[in-house]
């Protein structure tokens, strides 16, 4: 079975024929295309992870702002969290510093309709377009 073949039939073994062939220098064994491809999914699945932490993060900041008596350890915990992560990401990832205003934008609209559905907050009630910073929204200390 060739290399692209077993891609189709077999992911796991692929991956460790790949690595294989990789570490000892047999770069004709390879399935190039497939490499190629895989290589760059891990890329798209770091920004799918930022994507992901700033989402929860800026749901989580419009239910404090809106919801400030049901404020409580929970969401103070998954403030934290969030940030960390995606300070980790960003120390781990530099590149994705370019990305994330862009990344922000998209990720506050995702949020702002998952608070509107958990709230049970009319989503017109939120602002349209993330009224916080990249600087307040990484910050540690900041609570809207």
């Amino acid at each position: 079975m060739t290399n692209s073949e077993l891609y189709e039939h077999d992911f796991y073994e692929w991956t460790m024929e790949t690595a294989a062939a990789l570490r000892s220098g047999r770069f004709t064994d390879l399935d190039i295309e497939n490499t190629a491809e895989e290589i760059e999914s891990l890329g798209r699945h770091r920004k799918r992870e930022l994507m992901s932490r700033l989402q929860l993060l800026t749901m989580h900041l419009l239910k404090w702002k809106h919801q400030p008596d049901r404020r409580g350890p929970s969401w103070e915990i998954t403030l934290h969290i969030q940030r960390r992560g995606i300070a980790d990401l960003l120390e781990e990832n530099p590149s994705l510093q370019a990305v994330l205003t862009e990344t922000i934008s998209k990720a506050y609209r995702r949020g702002r309709e998952f608070a509107a559905y958990e709230t049970d907050i009319w989503i017109d009630d939120f602002p349209p377009e993330c009224p916080w910073s990249i600087k307040e929204i990484l910050n540690e200390d900041f609570r809207p």
